[in-house]
């Protein structure tokens, strides 16, 4: 590849990123941190999932509504359904692997939590499982997704946030963003207030 056609790449990967994050909708921000603070002030708490890229993205934000994002606060409860690779291999083993985020829904969940499930597609059948078993438990869910509309999450969550973009790349760098802006919100109703 010459120099050129590489420049070309870079500036193209850059222009469709930048256009991916701001197609979000920062009222619908709003509106997820608003849910999410709302499951903490009732004692509930996150849980999160996904696969790939999303799974590496569901711990991310786990991690950083446990430790901080920028603030000091006391801990909040969240955990990534991928986190536990005894679980994952042994339901995906004896069960099959569109159970595995479901059947640890139905373990840890309760009334009054949030999963927050993230899918490029949409359609990830272990994803769209957990979301049904966390609406048969009354369990708020958030889906972040990518463009199509008429994917099997935006059927099933409470929630969902859509990317403008097709490409799997793109729609993962907006998810990130997404989702630090959404920690920050979260953690703005909680630092300095020590439990």
């Amino acid at each position: 590849m010459s120099s050129k056609n590489r420049l070309d790449l870079i500036e193209g990967s850059l222009k469709d990123s930048v256009q991916a994050i701001r197609g979000i909708d920062s009222g619908q921000l709003q509106r997820i941190a608003n849910m999410i603070v709302g499951c903490y002030r009732n004692g509930g708490k996150v849980m999160l999932c996904g696969n790939g890229g999303s799974a590496s993205q569901a711990q991310h934000f786990a991690a950083e509504l446990i430790c901080k994002f920028r603030r000091d606060r006391a801990p909040l409860s969240a955990f990534a359904l991928t986190n536990d690779s005894s679980i994952l291999t042994a339901q995906a083993n004896d069960v099959g692997f569109e159970t595995v985020f479901e059947r640890q829904v139905e373990a840890h969940g309760k009334k009054g939590d949030i999963l927050v499930a993230l899918s490029t597609s949409g359609n990830s059948p272990n994803v769209v499982r957990a979301l049904k078993a966390a609406e048969r438990k009354s369990i708020r869910t958030i889906a972040f997704t990518g463009k199509n509309r008429r994917c099997k999450v935006a059927n099933v969550a409470d929630e969902v946030l859509f990317v403008e973009s097709d490409d799997t790349p793109r729609i993962q760098e907006a998810h990130l963003v997404a989702g630090h802006i959404i920690c920050d919100l979260v953690e703005t109703e909680f630092a300095s207030k020590k439990h």
